[in-house]
Formats: C-alpha cells, sequence, structure tokens
C-alpha cells in the first residue's frame, strides 16, 4: 500500500466516523417515547419502519417529561414524543412528513399534530378521517402550518 492510498483510506475512516448513524436506506434514527399502555403508539411506530425509518422505543411513565427536555411546549402535546436528527416529532406526524422535515431542515423544534386525530398514522377507525394539521414549531414556540390533511 502506497503513502497516498493510506492516507486517503485514514481520511476515509475519519469521515465515516463524524457522520452521525444513519439506516442503510439513509434515514435517521428515531426514538419513540410512549407508555406502555397505549396501543395506537404502538401502531404510529409501525408505520414509521414501515417508511423506512430504525425506531427505539423507549417506555416512560410521561411523555411530557420527554416533550419538555427536548423543548416542545406542551398545548402541542400528543400521546407520543419521538426525536429525530434533533428534532422533536410529536404525535401521529405522518412519515411523509418526518421526510419532508429532514429534507428542508428548518430552524425550529419540530412538527407536532397536537391531539389523536381519527385517520391520521397510528390512529386509523375504519374509513373515517377527521382532518388535522402538522404544525412546525420554531424555537419560540410559534407555529404554523408544515402540512394539512383534509
Amino acid at each position: 500500500m502506497n503513502r497516498r492510498t493510506l492516507i486517503s483510506a485514514a481520511l476515509g475512516a475519519m469521515a465515516a466516523a463524524a457522520i452521525p448513524a444513519l439506516a442503510a436506506n439513509g434515514l435517521p434514527p428515531v426514538e419513540v417515547f410512549r407508555t406502555p399502555s397505549c396501543g395506537c403508539c404502538g401502531a404510529w411506530v409501525d408505520h414509521l419502519k414501515a417508511a423506512g425509518f430504525d425506531v427505539k422505543v423507549t417506555m416512560v411513565d410521561d411523555t411530557a417529561v420527554a416533550r419538555r427536555k427536548y423543548g416542545l411546549p406542551d398545548k402541542f402535546g400528543s400521546c407520543h414524543t419521538a426525536v429525530v436528527a434533533g428534532y422533536v416529532v410529536e404525535g401521529h406526524v405522518p412519515a411523509a412528513d418526518v421526510k419532508k422535515l429532514l429534507a428542508m431542515k428548518p430552524l425550529a423544534v419540530g412538527i407536532a399534530v397536537p391531539g389523536m386525530p381519527v385517520g391520521s398514522p397510528g390512529m386509523e377507525m375504519g374509513s373515517r378521517k377527521d382532518p388535522y394539521q402538522v404544525l412546525l414549531v420554531d424555537k419560540q414556540g410559534r407555529e404554523r402550518v408544515f402540512s394539512a390533511y383534509n
């Protein structure tokens, strides 16, 4: 092995070590904080996995603790809180919106679907689909509509 090859290999190894963990499909891992008693949270986790995310579930007694730790105001609360690539994803957010958030990389705390709207991922109830919005929450706690589902 010549010197140039050795230096190139060493630089490649250092660069690989500096890159955050990514799933084989290039998506960052997601950590979900949920309570053991909530079934819809498990359905949302399955929705994320089906969309290609590697998901780690952490059972907690109170998801508000995680929400506050990561800076999302309680008024955006739902039944589970997730963290991905430094963003909070609160509630039944569609996986497509999580991917959109990761692609856009806005200066924000994250995105949220407050409450538990029927028809959102993990909250399916037959053909019923209530309208809901995915909100982008900025660092000051202000919100704007990120996506709308009617």
